[in-house]
């Protein structure tokens, strides 16, 4: 049975032979976390995929990320370690159905987070990602009509900070409907010291308790920068690893499901993928990402339009 280390090293000498880098994102395991070349949130990703010089992008996410990679870089091998790396949110907008729903509202620029399809993208404006939706939002005219899919929570909460009354698409994302409120509350009061920080994706009533509302990324950056040292994480636990790194001081308290069998939130989605099955992506060269390029040219728009705002 191979041990992990001896994972890591076969990983690290296979990007060197094959001159592949390997992103992660803030929700994979730790492991992968640190073994990967870049990690960061869904912003961060598209950037550096935008820019790499690699001949082949490994992509430690969800697919719609490596197809986000795909999009912007078609002549790079994109891989990821498991295809069933789907993401609920994504699932949630299928691309016929969106496009009935931009049909209904005539005379609408459409906005999409970057947790779609290629085939949502390719219907889209311009994309957003939690760190610049609102920038983007208030880049257009208050009078503009705007459709915003597909999480119903970002939405209402960019809503409710720009004064917009953008039309929503009704997806979410199944691990940040389900914190407990009631749970929150209750560790708040057992740690009155504790900040709750909360992702924007989070139901309202969840980010009404929250003393910090931002991306993954933000979160983290607000860890490093506060003063406080304990909060409580309303987001996906993958990304405490990142802040008892970069705050080893600090505590980190992973906000908690209405499951009462577990005491955090994880993505079963992002957690499929395995150093095991990172080691044989690189290895075989497979699973590949591929993008119709019809669609790649129509989503490839949007996402860059994205990028020179951000």
């Amino acid at each position: 049975m191979i041990s992990e280390t001896d994972y890591a090293v076969a990983i690290n000498r296979l990007r060197k032979e094959k001159n592949a880098l390997i992103l992660a994102h803030y929700y994979q395991t730790g492991d992968i976390q640190d073994l990967a070349d870049c990690v960061g949130d869904s912003l961060a990703l598209a950037q550096w995929a935008a820019k790499t010089e690699a001949d082949i992008i490994v992509l430690c996410g969800v697919h719609f990320m490596g197809e986000t990679a795909k999009i912007l870089s078609p002549d790079k091998k994109v891989l990821v370690p498991d295809l069933a790396a789907g993401c609920s949110l994504a699932d949630s907008c299928p691309a016929d159905a969106f496009a009935a729903f931009i049909e209904q509202h005539p005379g609408h620029t459409v906005i999409s987070y970057v947790n779609t399809t290629a085939a949502v993208k390719a219907l889209t404006d311009v994309v957003v990602t939690s760190t610049n939706a609102r920038r983007i939002v208030e880049s257009f005219p208050e009078d503009e009509k705007l459709i915003f899919g597909p999480d119903r929570n970002l939405g209402n909460y960019m809503n409710s900070i720009t004064g917009r009354k953008m039309v929503l698409w009704d997806g979410a994302c199944h691990v940040h409907e389900q914190f407990s409120l009631e749970k929150i509350i209750a560790l708040k009061k057992e740690y009155p010291d504790a900040e709750v920080i909360a992702h924007p994706e989070c139901k309202q009533p969840v980010l009404q308790v929250a003393g910090f509302i931002g991306s993954t990324a933000a979160l983290l950056n607000h860890t490093v920068r506060s003063d406080k040292t304990r909060f409580i994480v309303a987001t996906e636990s993958g990304v405490i690893h990142e802040m008892r790194k970069q705050s080893p001081a600090k505590t980190f308290i992973p906000a908690p499901p209405n499951d009462s069998t577990c005491a955090c939130n994880e993505c079963n989605f992002m957690r499929l993928n395995t150093m095991e099955k990172l080691y044989r992506c690189l290895r075989d060269e497979q699973p590949e990402i591929t993008v119709d390029e019809a669609v790649r040219e129509k989503a490839v728009r949007p996402i860059l339009r994205m990028l020179a705002l951000s």
